[in-house]
């Protein structure tokens, strides 16, 4: 009888409000479902994720070859030049006009392992000069294959490798992490709305229980029932009770709006609810808890790859401040012809091998302070993730004992509204017949609303201990199932 009571009380607690305003009546499942899907929130963090997620694939792209296409379809000279006269012994300016066209492919993999880079190359050039001296020519290069890479330096592509996944992997539980984050908000917005529709509920219910009551007490003085006292005690909670009818009003309006703002739904939507009911028996155990922490929560991913991204920089000043050297060699063939039919005839062998080596001599400790300061900044890395890490171990800790207790108080404010209820009718109808004073009536009132409010109190703090456990260990213990198994990343490619 107690829910039914709430729940006709919640539907009927209205605003006043203009005509052919939207009307929705929200479960509590319905508006996070609603806050996770159209909310401006949800927008801007399905938004990062993606730009995550497009980064990972750039990254898993760069692991393949790539083949590219140069081309100068055309490209014309006229101008003078300087030129040096043999004959002569002089420097002379002259005419020169050419017309070049050119073009190549080139395909390229990049080897993680040493951090070198593999060329395969074709190509294909024509010239053309005009003037006096009038001719052309063709040169091929129709197979090259290459390498390239320092010896003793820094290898961007194996650090690639051990950070471009965690941080893809982190990107997904901080969407799932701020998905949840929006769920205990829209909770809050919720159970907020409930709260003040049930305080609204309880004003209008006092404003007509205090005007039967004064009504009574003024028929009752009549026949000495009551004192003259009593009576201005019940006309005065009489007009206390329409006051705060207006302040509940007031404040259900800003708790309607709050919720259709986040929801993201029309501003005069006039928003009924339906409260939860009390939920299933679910006990936690925080080991059970901390084990799903440390293996979904985004916090310990992030600070992985922000201890790698230090050890990355480590490294690279590392090498930087040693000798590099670098190597590169190719292998294939070419030909120069004056006639196209001729160019890949007899193609000569063409081989190119460079060693370049660089040594810093004096730089005045620039290098090793870069260094010194990398190694710094990985320390402090490491000390921030172990403080991070223990605010979340913390954070799940406190949350798990707070979920279970909120369980046994959900139980225990029902059986108190159900108690409060029962003395609040017995002591109003005692009232009425002469055997109650209005003190008594008072205080049985006082408490009769106080255990209401006390039980959808109960309620919330339940609610949202569910949800903040879900948000820290992105499990859920009602279902028993990882949301990392269950959520579907392709819809928000779509």
């Amino acid at each position: 009888m107690r829910k039914q009571l709430i729940q006709i009380g919640l539907c009927l607690a209205t605003v006043t409000a203009v005509a052919q305003t939207p009307d929705i009546t929200l479960t509590l499942k319905r508006t996070v479902e609603i806050a996770t899907d159209s909310s401006l929130e949800s927008f801007r963090s399905k938004n990062m994720y993606l730009a995550s997620y497009w980064q990972y694939r750039t990254f898993k792209a760069g692991r393949l070859p790539s083949l590219s296409l140069n081309l100068t379809p055309a490209q014309y000279y006229r101008y003078i030049t300087r030129r040096y006269d043999s004959e002569n012994d002089i420097d002379v300016y002259r005419k020169q006009q050419s017309f070049y066209a050119g073009g190549g492919l080139t395909v390229t993999q990049n080897f993680d392992p040493l951090g070198g880079t593999f060329t395969l190359n074709s190509n294909l050039d024509y010239i053309r000069n005009f003037g006096s001296n009038t001719y052309s020519q063709y040169t091929s290069v129709p197979f090259s294959i290459g390498y390239s890479q320092d010896l003793f330096g820094y290898n961007a592509f194996k650090w690639e490798r051990r950070i471009e996944p965690l941080k893809y992997e982190a990107a997904k539980r901080t969407l799932l992490y701020n998905m949840e984050e929006l769920s205990e908000q829209a909770a809050t917005y919720f159970f907020a709305l409930a709260m003040a529709q049930a305080e609204f509920n309880l004003a209008k219910e006092n404003v007509t229980s205090t005007d039967t009551l004064y009504r009574t007490g003024q028929e009752r003085i009549k026949i000495a029932a009551i004192s003259k006292a009593d009576l201005l005690t019940l006309k005065l909670d009489a007009v206390n009770a329409r006051n705060t009818l207006q302040n509940d009003e007031i404040a259900l309006k800003r708790a309607m709006f709050n919720l259709a703002a986040y929801l993201n739904i029309d501003k005069t939507t006039q928003i009924r609810l339906t409260l939860p009911l009390q939920p299933t028996d679910v006990k936690i155990s925080a080991d059970q808890a901390l084990t799903l922490a440390r293996e979904n929560n985004p916090t310990f991913f992030n600070q992985r790859e922000l201890i790698l991204e230090a050890e990355q920089q480590v490294d690279k000043t590392k090498k930087e401040a040693m000798f590099n050297a670098s190597v590169s060699a190719s292998v294939g063939f070419n030909q120069v012809a004056g006639s196209f039919k001729d160019v890949y005839r007899n193609p000569m062998q063409q081989d190119i091998v460079a060693i370049n080596v660089s040594i810093p001599l004096i730089d005045w400790g620039v290098r090793r302070g870069k260094h010194n300061i990398a190694k710094n900044n990985l320390n402090v890395a490491q000390i921030t993730a172990q403080q991070k890490e223990l605010t979340v171990e913390e954070d799940v800790i406190m949350t798990v004992r707070d979920f279970n207790i909120q369980q046994d108080l959900i139980g225990s404010a029902e059986e108190a509204l159900d108690i409060a209820n029962a003395a609040y009718s017995e002591t109003k109808q005692r009232f009425m017949i002469g055997k109650a004073d209005i003190n008594s009536l008072t205080l049985s009132l006082n408490r009769q609303q106080e255990a209401q409010r006390n039980y959808i109190s109960a309620l919330q703090n339940y609610w949202l201990s569910f949800y903040k456990l879900r948000k820290l260990t992105l499990y859920d213990f009602s279902k028993g199932y990882s949301l990392l198994n269950e959520f579907d990343y392709n819809s928000i490619l779509k």
